[in-house]
């Protein structure tokens, strides 16, 4: 039989996915098909100078280690705000506006950073490493943290971006199994489908930096001197012309990494993701022994394996399951299956206080319902070098009007295969619309298409045009930016209810922190040893 030509291919898959998206429209109501979003911003505080926060997190906020709102990332001036899973896009942006409301009235001479990408670094041991007290877990924390520092360099660690966790209802997983495999395992299906949206989502992945990357351009402080193939777009920035999201390119944590510890995770099905997981924070990599583990009495790491923990795998998405207690992630994927997806590679939107708007919020839901009805293949080894090129070409040159991306060993113009994904997404919309014409998520798409034909629409476009016609240069931008987001947030009337609950956070989050502390027993050789022999 002769090969499927793959232009045909192509269009026997987006065939698919329309009969199933059919079925499923059929066989259940229209409101199933929404699901729950939550949020992580991370953002970073600075001084009045621009430079990035040397202070402690502040009191008022709580203790980072158990506030579940506010809470730290890498670094103590890394401000990481979770919001909790809501059924529309526009409550949790009130939640997430509401928490920077409460911490700016805890700042007192700082603002919150606007652009994912840092500025005015004055060197790697500049970077407060975050502290999360003298607990157990809060020392295992930060001494994660401090392994990632010598892996990889506390600079790349300071890069900040949006997370957006994604799930389908019960009832919506009640009506696909029994249209795709009524005598499948309720969990088993689910997991399945979740894997196939997580394979999907990198496949189609290039397309949110493209769309959504805000970080053409960095300080040169960032680079710390080191030769780059960056150019100069004034005297003290560096850029690609045509690049979109450099925080998910070469120079970004992303790739840096994977290259560097020679691990992928296999994303066939989960127990296949799982072992390949828990393969590399078991085995010891000889890059890592060299830097030590327990020197002069401290720990610079928790350990010398090529993951120290499952969170050290950077990939642009990932599945996961809420996590009960000191529990690991893969222990808790293996318990209780999939409960949601993380999609890791939106930056921070600088023309948005929140760094993300509701459009596209609304464009990602759609995004993720057809990346799960889509059929999902494993992916090879070949496909995994397209994914891996595509991601990069996107991020450095996804505006260059002859940047040709891979699908199945063709060629083919971002905006061409762009085009398609927006046409598939067409009927999804609808669907998610309520069956209206020219809805919400309707009008989502109908922006984002104008960007996918039009690349000056881009955020990472229209950053360059703001600074080239401002005569300003990366720091300008971003520090006019971020004065005029803190204006937006405090000009806006608190919410009482939601202060209060913030504040109650806060005590509860101190209360409990110091209730760990007093019932550890073990001494912290012990309970990492015991962390790791667990599950």
């Amino acid at each position: 039989m002769a090969a499927v030509p793959p232009i045909i291919k192509a269009a026997l898959l987006y065939s698919l996915f329309e009969q199933r998206l059919r079925r499923i429209q059929n066989a259940a109501e229209a409101g199933v098909f929404r699901g729950l979003i939550g949020l992580e911003k991370e953002g970073l505080r600075v001084s009045r100078e621009g430079v990035i926060s040397r202070q402690d997190h502040p009191r008022s906020l709580g203790a980072p280690l158990t506030n579940a709102f506010i809470t730290t990332d890498y670094s103590e001036a890394l401000l990481e705000f979770v919001t909790p899973a809501f059924g529309e896009i526009e409550a949790a942006l009130a939640f997430l506006c509401d928490a920077h409301r409460f911490v700016y009235g805890a700042l007192e001479e700082e603002i919150l950073w606007s652009a994912s990408m840092p500025c005015v670094l004055e060197g790697e041991r500049s970077i407060r490493i975050a502290r999360y007290g003298d607990s157990n877990p809060g020392r295992m924390k930060t001494v994660y943290r401090r392994g990632l520092g010598h892996r990889y360099g506390r600079v790349m660690q300071v890069i900040a971006g949006v997370h957006f966790n994604y799930s389908f209802s019960d009832a919506f997983w009640d009506a696909y199994r029994r249209i795709e495999d009524p005598r499948a395992e309720p969990r088993a299906f689910s997991d399945r489908a979740y894997m196939a949206l997580v394979r999907n989502l990198q496949r189609y992945g290039w397309l949110i930096p493209y769309l959504f990357g805000a970080s053409p351009a960095v300080c040169k402080s960032f680079v710390g001197g080191r030769p780059t193939s960056l150019e100069p777009f004034d005297r003290g920035t560096l850029y690609e012309p045509y690049a979109t999201s450099l925080r998910m390119g070469d120079i970004g944590y992303t790739n840096r990494k994977e290259k560097g510890v020679g691990i992928r995770a296999c994303y066939d099905d989960l127990p296949a993701y799982l072992h390949s997981l828990r393969a590399a924070i078991e085995t010891p990599c000889p890059q890592w022994q060299r830097l030590g583990v327990k020197v002069d009495g401290r720990y610079e790491q928790l350990n010398a394996n090529i993951l120290q923990i499952e969170n050290e795998y950077y990939s642009t998405v990932r599945p996961k399951q809420i996590l009960q207690g000191l529990e690991k992630p893969t222990t808790a994927l293996h318990k209780r299956g999939i409960r949601y997806v993380e999609l890791r590679s939106l930056d921070l939107n600088s023309y948005q206080p929140l760094g993300i708007s509701a459009e596209q919020g609304r464009f990602i839901e759609a995004f993720m319902l057809f990346c799960l009805l889509q059929d999902s293949p494993p992916i090879s080894d070949l496909e995994r070098e397209e994914i891996d090129r595509n991601l990069t070409d996107a991020a450095h040159r996804g505006r260059d009007p002859r940047l040709l991306l891979k699908r199945q060993g063709r060629s083919l113009g971002l905006r061409e295969w762009g085009g398609e994904i927006c046409d598939a997404l067409a009927p999804v919309c609808r669907l998610l619309d309520g069956g209206a014409e020219d809805g919400p998520y309707a009008g989502a798409l109908r922006q984002q298409r104008g960007a996918v034909e039009d690349p000056d629409l881009t955020p990472s476009a229209r950053m360059l045009a703001t600074m080239a016609d401002n005569q300003e240069g990366f720091f300008q931008f971003a520090w006019r930016m971020s004065h005029k987001h803190k204006t937006y947030f405090d000009n806006l009337p608190p919410d009482p209810e939601r202060s209060r609950l913030f504040e109650q956070e806060a005590q509860r989050s101190v209360a409990e922190l110091a209730a760990i502390a007093a019932r550890e027993e073990s001494p912290f050789d012990q309970f990492l040893a015991d962390y790791f022999a667990a599950g």
